[in-house]
Order: structure tokens, then sequence, then C-alpha cells
């Protein structure tokens, strides 16, 4: 029987720290003088009082998490974030349409990065704060960040970790969920102090440094500019950004192995290699397209061949150049880009660097039990065998991938929007990349998108977020069966 009063709590637990979080701008609001101070605070207060009736109604009752209640709590926690998340931008009247706001807030914590909004300049600094924020905790996992305290209140996490942490393999850096979890959020935090001192040495002010170091560790995306990264006309930032934007599209646990001088497990990494061996690639080929094309000189051609590459391939979704008019060649290019994904166990989103690898080899290999049908050749991944579960995990992945892109195209397309625009929203929302082609390009956003359009596309954020699984898990009818 499914355990309510584990949802609950659980769901509580994650509405105080939201509210808590929503206060963290407020010093902004009181050094710019900003209107928003009330809005966050009541909000924030509103918030949290909510979430602490939920966690204490529930707080003696049994806690122990299944994985049915796993599965169910990850994916109500990032709704249940988003509705409240999105209450400041309608009361203040920055976003008056809620599903405007709730729009822009999921698009926050999946770190998708699509965004409604046509003069980001105009809003105050708490709220800009506030939505760099939703990125920075969704980009980790307020789950996650919640298995680093749970434990303590005596509420176990693993069945939420396995829901939430992206990737089709788990890799702990500590054997304990709660270890692993604080060492995770060290990293990320250690790495986002970094990015706000460099860019603060670039030339950035101070509030500008810290939302576009959430933003960019996140692979979120969001700017506190309309232009995004392009206001910037910084090589320094720009590279600072690049090299950041490749670090959180990295898996964690190579970051892990760095601190700790293990270059020998780096090294060994297939899906890192592979990861690093795209992007350069790319960013050379195009680099060269554009060098040829009389774009500019050879290294503002490679900065912004780079930039573009990383930005997509990371699901970063910032921009400093306008790559839809880079020609036919280049732009099909970044459609593809929109599929690609970051690593397993990064912030990034897409389909993951791991998943492309093992599909490849697996269909090499079959070539090869063609030639060899009595022949055992199994998949290997970093020198280990891969099992048959995995790949067919995978297969069945891709299987899903493709015909919710297929399908979400479809629904789009009957709303009106024309044929670049409906592949572009549905595989930038479900990769959660950003900008994509037509409306949705890089110097557009999803204003223009219907309100079903809007609600829609939300969904496919979340669902791309959670990996599919996760929400076709809890939408099939034999998840509810006792």
């Amino acid at each position: 029987m499914l355990k309510k009063n584990v949802i609950i709590n659980f769901v509580g637990f994650l509405l105080i720290l939201e509210g808590i979080f929503m206060w963290v701008g407020i010093p902004f609001s009181l050094y710019y003088n900003d209107n928003d101070i009330w809005v966050l605070f009541f909000t924030g207060l509103l918030t949290s009082l909510l979430g602490l009736v939920l966690f204490l109604s529930t707080k003696n009752k049994d806690k122990e998490v299944r994985k049915r209640e796993g599965y169910i709590v990850v994916s109500i926690g990032w709704i249940v974030m988003s509705i409240f998340g999105a209450i400041p931008f309608v009361i203040h009247g920055s976003i008056p349409s809620y599903t405007d706001a709730f729009f822009e807030t999921m698009s926050g914590f999946t770190t998708t990065g699509a965004s409604i909004l046509n003069d980001i300049e105009s809003l105050p600094h708490g709220l800009l704060f506030w939505r760099s924020m939703t990125q920075w905790l969704g980009g980790m996992g307020m789950i996650v960040l919640s298995l680093a305290i749970l434990p303590i209140l005596g509420i176990g996490g693993m069945q939420l970790f396995v829901a939430e942490v992206p990737g089709p393999t788990k890799d702990k850096i500590h054997p304990r969920v709660r270890e692993t979890a604080v060492r995770l959020w060290g990293i990320y935090v250690l790495l986002t102090a970094a990015e706000i001192v460099l860019l603060y040495i670039g030339g950035m002010t101070f509030f500008d440094a810290i939302c576009h170091s959430f933003t960019t560790m996140a692979t979120g995306g969001f700017s506190t500019k309309q232009a995004s990264i392009a206001y910037y006309q910084s090589p320094f930032i720009h590279y600072v950004i690049i090299f950041f934007m490749i670090s959180a599209g990295a898996n964690f646990t190579i970051h892990y192995h760095i601190l700790h001088g293990r270059f020998a497990n780096v090294k060994r990494n297939e899906e890192f290699k592979f990861y690093i061996t795209i992007i350069f690639f790319f960013a050379v080929l195009i680099a060269a397209v554009l060098f040829f094309s009389n774009y500019g000189n050879l290294e503002v051609s490679f900065r912004d061949s780079l930039f573009q590459v990383v930005s997509m391939i990371t699901t970063t979704g910032y921009v400093t150049a306008d790559y839809e008019v880079w020609g036919t060649f280049l732009l099909l290019l970044f459609v593809l880009f929109l599929f690609i994904g970051g690593c397993a166990g990064s912030t990034g989103g897409g389909i993951k660097i791991v998943r492309h690898l093992l599909l490849f080899k697996n269909s090499f290999l079959e070539l090869r039990r063609l030639i060899h049908p009595r022949a055992v050749i199994p998949v290997r991944y970093n020198n280990h065998s891969v099992s048959q579960d995995i790949i067919s995990n995978v297969l069945a992945f891709f299987l899903f991938y493709i015909f919710i892109f297929i399908l979400g195209s479809l629904v789009m397309s009957l709303m009106g929007l024309d044929f670049m625009s409906a592949i572009g929203s549905v595989a930038t929302s479900l990769g959660n990349v950003g900008p994509a082609v037509g409306s949705v390009g890089p110097t557009d956003n999803f204003a223009h998108i219907p309100s079903a359009g809007k609600w829609f596309l939300s969904f496919l954020m979340l669902l791309g977020r959670l990996e599919l699984f996760t929400i076709l898990v809890i939408s099939s009818p034999a998840f509810w069966k006792s």
C-alpha cells in the first residue's frame, strides 16, 4: 500500500527549503533598493509555513522510502516547487500570467533555460536572483540536497537517489547515500565559487557573476541580460564560461577523482574522453567553416564556435552568436546537438553521452554477432562488461525518447507552430537545452507559444529532467497495483 505520509512529509520538507531559499535574494533587493523585498519575504514565509505544517503533521509516521514512494516524491517534488516558485513573479507583476510564470519556473528548476521574458533586465534584482537560484537548485537537484540532510531526521533516501540522479548508472562516490550527496554538493559549491571569482575578475558585477555562475554550473542558461552572454564582449568571460560549462557537463565523479589526484581514473573514463572528443571535433569543424566563410579572424571563429557547441551539447543554452545565420549545414548540426546531452552524473540534460556510446558499441558488435552467431560478445565499457539489462534499458530509452519527440512535435504543430519551430521547441524542452531553431531560436524566446503549448512543454521539461522513466513508470497501471 502506498505510504502517503512519506510523500507528504518529504514534500513538506522541500517546501520549507524552497521558502528559505526565496529569502536569499532579499539582500540584493535591499542593496539595489528594489520593490520586490516584501514579495520575496512573504512568499518565502508562506511557502515555508505550509511546508512546516505538512512536515510536522507526518513527523512521527513511518518514513521508510520504498521505490514507489521514491518515484512519486521526486515527480511531485519538482511540480510542487515550480507551483510555489512561480508565485513571486505573479504577485510582483513582472510575469502577470501564472501560465508564463509556471513555465519560467519549471524551465528554471529543470535547468532548461527556455524563457518567455522579453525584457529580462527590467526585473528587480531579487527576482532575477531567485530565477537564477531555481536553476542552481535544480542543477544538482534539491532531492540530492535533501539526501544530505534527511538521514539526520531519520528519513532514508536510497530510493530517492535512484529516482533523481540522471544517467543509466548511479556512480556513487561513497557507499552511503548521504555522504555521496554531501560530496556532490561540496564539489558543486566549490566550482560555483571559483567561477564567481573569475567572472568578477573578468569585469562582471558581483551580482551578475553570482547569477551566471549559478546558471552555468546548473547547465541552465538563464542570464540577467536579454542578449545572454553576447552582452559581454570579453573573450576572458567567454572562455571562463566555456570551461565551467564543460566542467558542469562532465560526470561529477570526474571532478572528485581530479580533486583527489586520481588522474588515471579520469584517463580511463570512456564517456569523458568521448565527451571531450566530440566537443572539440565539432568546434574545430564549425570554426573552419566560419573562418573560410569570412565570419571573422581565426580566434573569433573558434571562440564563437566552441562557445555555441559547448553550450548546446552540455544543454546550458547560453549564446554569444546567432547560429541560425551560419548556413543550413551548420544549422542542421545544431539541431543534432539538441539530441546529444551531457555526461551521466552531470547537471546536463539530454540523452547523455554514455547512452550514445553504449548504443554505438552495441550496434557495431551486432555486426560481429551476425558473422559469429554462436559467439558471446558483450559490450565493454571502462574495461567492464555491460549487462544486457543496461543495454536493454538504453535501447528502450532511445525508443521512448524518439517516440515522445515525434508525438510532441505533432502536438506543437497542431498548435500552429511551423515545422522547424515545432521540432525545435520539443527537442529543446525534452533535452533541457533552452534555445533551439525557428521561432524559438537563439535570438527569440517562448513568449509567443500558446498557453496550452507552454503547459505541454513544461511537462516535457519535467519528463526530460527526470529521464523519462521516472514519469513513465508512475503513469503505468502496473505501478498502482498492490
